[in-house]
């Protein structure tokens, strides 16, 4: 199964290498929304949207204002996924399922642009953004990003097996067994990674359960306004860190693994080049 990985939306917040990790302090950072798109059996996959082509040319309808002016995504419709799969040769209606780490509005966003799939999403995740119980998940979750009502796939929590050393995994209604579910809470309710299994073997994209590629070292690192960004929009510190910790032990068992996260330019560009 040939997997494609996609920027789907770059952001250049403040910062610089304390944001990116990469050389210069007095710099817009770089960050990516890393996407895949399977072309399996079943049809086309996306595993995440990034944003949409309504946020990149009308943001202020879907986007909050604080989240514009901090993190500084880049007006580029190109980038939208319904736009790369159409330059790729597909009709977007070939996308056949969408599997989600989380429903954050630059995961969600380009959900509208394929309203024919069937959209996966972990129970306690959707109940999170649908109905938000604290100003933080009403900030976080955009209602106009499934105002056209998808048609969910919810997976809910119990059973699962254990894969890799990650526990309460499963697989996906409709799909193979080449794509699993995999609970990883912490940065939402019901944060999840997608693996799936490619021509060149497993990959896991982790979502927000990590922002950069040195927090999967024995000596874990990571640049310091990361860091704190990363603390300020968890919704469970414990849940998070254990999730982080259980990574980097599989990360290290299973080198043959490709784990990755959805927001680090440095992972995205070892795929790309």
């Amino acid at each position: 199964m040939r997997v494609r990985h996609l920027d789907c939306g770059s952001m250049h917040p403040l910062g610089g290498r304390l944001v990116d990790g990469e050389p210069g302090l007095f710099r817009f950072a770089h960050m990516v929304c890393h996407v895949l798109l399977a072309e399996s059996d079943d049809g086309l996959v996306l595993v995440d949207t990034g944003f949409g082509v309504r946020d990149l040319t009308n943001p202020g309808e879907t986007l909050p204002g604080p989240f514009l002016r901090l993190v500084r995504p880049v007006r580029d419709v190109g980038q939208a996924a319904v736009n790369q799969v159409k330059a790729l040769g597909y009709d977007p209606k070939d996308v056949r399922h969408i599997l989600l780490t989380h429903l954050d509005l630059d995961h969600a966003g380009g959900l509208a642009d394929f309203p024919d799939a069937r959209v996966h999403v972990y129970g306690p995740e959707l109940r999170a953004a649908t109905q938000p119980a604290t100003a933080g998940e009403r900030q976080r979750y955009r209602q106009a990003h499934w105002a056209h009502q998808p048609k969910w796939e919810v997976h809910e929590p119990g059973g699962g097996e254990t894969w890799m050393g990650l526990n309460a995994v499963r697989g996906l209604t409709g799909l193979s067994d080449d794509f699993l579910l995999v609970p990883l809470p912490g940065h939402t309710r019901g944060h999840c990674g997608i693996a799936v299994r490619s021509d060149e073997g497993w990959l896991l994209h982790a979502g927000d359960a990590y922002f950069n590629h040195g927090e999967l070292l024995r000596r874990p690192s990571a640049p310091p306004m990361l860091r704190v960004f990363e603390s300020v929009v968890q919704v469970e510190r414990t849940a998070r860190l254990a999730n982080q910790e259980r990574l980097r032990t599989m990360h290290a068992d299973h080198p043959d693994i490709q784990v990755f996260c959805a927001h680090d330019t440095t992972e995205l560009r070892a795929f790309t080049h």
